[in-house]
Order: structure tokens, then C-alpha cells, then sequence
């Protein structure tokens, strides 16, 4: 008798979400999903037959060869609506999430936005961040002041992700186990002070769906917007997409990164 092989795992969709609220500010709109339109799209997946969760436990669900349909969900900076919009959504539909904090900037206006930095309200303060701990999400790190990482030097690139994580673990007193890249940006070196610091598992923008080819250091997501209906994620969760536009920006990130080593250097301009 033939020896019988596992069942191959399906990729595995990663949401990323920012502000749950409404924008008028262009530039920023996709950016913001109104809490109406998140309610939305979350019970489109649930009734799809979705579990939804945070990024490491799906990561943990896939170690363990299960191919159970899960959606993990994500939510970058740390905003104060996450607490007042998205968790009452979360907890309605038993599900969870990974909310990656910028520690740097607690209780502040996202201050790399520029003069948007008000768009999107303040950052969680540390209290209100222990109470979306303490709620079962999972908390991670979104590194100290929200640089991009790959055109640090090498000093303030380990504060950056070791200080955040040291002080997320201290103020909520739970293990820290995830990372989001700042704007994405990553390299072989970013990856690598990443898991020097504690971290198995960490995420880039990508806009495809994570496959077992993929590092669990680069973990690629998709990019829900307000103008997606709950049918129209659904869809975008099964298949991940068109995938050209990705597949070109993926390519062009070497020279882009030289682009932004220069600006810096050259001209004090930090590009994002």
C-alpha cells in the first residue's frame, strides 16, 4: 500500500488593516474602514466559514498540519479606535486579531503621517493597550518611532526593534511574538535583527496570499479597503487577487531601497 501524504495546506489569507473610522484626506482613505463597513466584511468571512485570528495563532494552527479555513487579521499602529470600533466588532463575532503598536508613539498622533498625523486620531495610551491585551488580542510590535527599517544603520535598527518589544512585554506583561515591518520595508538584515530580538514571525504589505514558501519573517497580506463589501473580501481571501501590480512592486524593491538609502544620505529626505 502506497504510504498516504498529508493534505497539502492552503494559503493562508492575512488582513491588514489600519484606522477603523472615515477619512476625507485622499492619500489616506484607503487607510480607514469605517466601523459599519469592518462589521461587514468580518461576518461575510464568518459565514463564509472563516475562524478569524490573529497572525500567530493561524501561524501556529498551520505548524500544527491543520488545513482549517482561517483568516488572520491585523491592524497596524495602534490606534485609539481599534479599542472603541473594531473590538466591540471582534468580540460580537468571537473573533481575535494582531494589533501592532508603535511604542514609540503611545498616546500621540501618528507623527510620520506629517502634517495628516491628526487624520486618524491618537495612538492607544498604555492603559487602553492592556485593556485590548487583556480582551485576547494579541499585541505586536510595530517597532519604536515607525522608520523605515531597511535604510537604518545597524545601531538604530536594534533599538528600534529591541526597545519596542522590550517595552511592549514589560507593559502588558505578556510574550511578544510578532512584528510589522514600518511601511513594509525590509531586508535579509531587518529580518535578522527581527528574530534576534525574540520574534518568529513577522509581516511585510505583499498583497498576496502567505504560502509555505514564504519566510515566516516576510509574511505577506492583503489590503482590505472601505470600498471592499463583505462578498467582495471574500473573493479576495479565496484567491488573493489580481497579482501583477504586486509581482512589480516586489521586483522594483531594491532599487526603490537604493532610491531611499540616497534621499537620506544626500538630502536628509526620509522617502516612505
Amino acid at each position: 500500500m502506497a504510504p498516504q501524504t498529508a493534505p497539502a495546506q492552503p494559503p493562508l489569507a492575512v488582513l491588514m488593516y489600519h484606522s477603523v473610522s472615515s477619512v476625507r484626506e485622499p492619500s489616506l482613505r484607503a487607510l480607514a474602514v469605517p466601523p459599519e463597513r469592518l462589521r461587514e466584511q468580518l461576518t461575510a468571512l464568518a459565514v463564509a466559514g472563516y475562524r478569524l485570528t490573529g497572525l500567530s495563532e493561524a501561524v501556529d494552527l498551520r505548524a500544527t498540519g491543520s488545513t482549517e479555513k482561517v483568516v488572520a487579521l491585523t491592524f497596524d499602529d495602534g490606534y485609539v479606535d481599534f479599542l472603541d470600533a473594531a473590538l466591540p466588532v471582534l468580540s460580537d463575532l468571537s473573533a481575535s486579531a494582531t494589533l501592532y503598536m508603535s511604542t514609540g508613539h503611545a498616546g500621540e498622533p501618528a507623527s510620520w503621517l506629517g502634517p495628516h498625523a491628526p487624520a486618524f486620531g491618537p495612538l492607544l495610551t498604555w492603559g487602553q493597550l492592556r485593556e485590548v491585551a487583556a480582551a485576547g488580542v494579541e499585541i505586536g510590535s510595530h517597532s519604536l518611532l515607525h522608520h523605515p527599517l531597511d535604510v537604518l544603520p545597524a545601531a538604530q535598527l536594534e533599538r528600534e526593534i529591541r526597545d519596542s518589544r522590550d517595552r511592549l512585554a514589560d507593559q502588558i506583561q505578556r510574550s511578544v511574538r510578532s512584528f510589522a515591518y514600518p511601511h513594509g520595508y525590509h531586508g535579509a538584515n531587518v529580518r535578522a535583527a527581527v528574530a534576534r530580538a525574540g520574534h518568529d514571525n513577522a509581516c511585510e504589505v505583499g498583497r498576496r496570499l502567505y504560502t509555505s514558501a514564504d519566510h515566516p519573517l516576510a509574511i505577506p497580506r492583503l489590503h482590505p479597503t472601505p470600498d471592499h463589501s463583505g462578498a467582495d473580501l471574500v473573493r479576495l481571501v479565496a484567491d488573493g487577487g489580481p497579482q501583477l501590480l504586486p509581482r512589480i512592486k516586489q521586483a522594483a524593491q531594491p532599487a526603490w531601497r537604493v532610491t531611499r538609502l540616497l534621499a537620506g544620505h544626500l538630502f536628509h529626505v526620509k522617502l516612505t
